[in-house]
């Protein structure tokens, strides 16, 4: 998995926004501690959180599992641009057999586990899947129906601060699929440093 953050509204935005509830331009200093701290206390402390939903992120998200991306989907208040196996399958279809044991090869398609029933399991539905691309003309769009949970893929996602709080509380959670828990606190570790304490309470631990 690989996070890659490139892009986010800078936080005068957010303090603008609140200001302009009450009318206060007059009291801010251009996104410095007294903007930062009425962001603390509006948006987190009093929970105004609409203010919130002026500051987006645009993350570059690689090598997640489509289980995973199945979660991610349930977070509505967000934007995704994902991979299309109708157009990209074919990558799959020039390689060797993939066989039983052969986890650094297969992980290049597919996300492991770490359980070896589980990841054997997966290189089968792998090799079951290059074997229809390799030796038929069946078209890709009927071919991705036996495409396993465990293949990767990648998305461009872009969601609001509000939004995000909610997924990292969520999915920061011990209770949450391993994956999206990883995924969670890699997004946090790829926020920029100044946008930290919006969400440091959002993390599980």
């Amino acid at each position: 998995m690989n996070i890659t953050l490139l892009n986010f509204t800078p936080l005068n935005v957010c303090s603008h926004a609140i200001r302009t509830c009450w009318q206060s331009f007059e009291r801010g200093d251009n996104g410095g501690e007294k903007d930062l701290e009425l962001i603390d206390r509006v948006g987190n402390k009093n929970k105004h959180a609409s203010t919130l939903e002026h500051l987006y992120y645009n993350f570059y998200i690689q090598g997640i599992s489509r289980a995973l991306l199945q979660e991610l989907a349930r977070h509505r208040i967000a934007s995704l641009s994902v991979k299309s196996t109708r157009y990209t399958l074919k990558e799959l279809k020039n390689e060797a057999e993939f066989k039983y044991g052969e986890f650094d090869r297969a992980s290049s398609y597919i996300v492991l586990t770490g359980n070896e029933m589980v990841d054997n399991a997966s290189i089968t539905a792998l090799e079951n899947l290059r074997k229809i691309l390799s030796t038929t003309t069946t078209s890709l769009d009927i071919v991705k129906y036996c495409l396993p949970e465990c293949y990767k893929t990648e998305l461009t996602w872009s969601v609001n601060a509000r939004s995000l709080q909610n997924f990292l509380s969520l999915r920061s959670s011990k209770s949450a699929l391993w994956e999206i828990r990883n995924l969670a606190n890699a997004v946090y570790d790829a926020l920029p440093a100044e946008h930290k304490f919006i969400f440091k309470e959002c993390i599980q631990g």
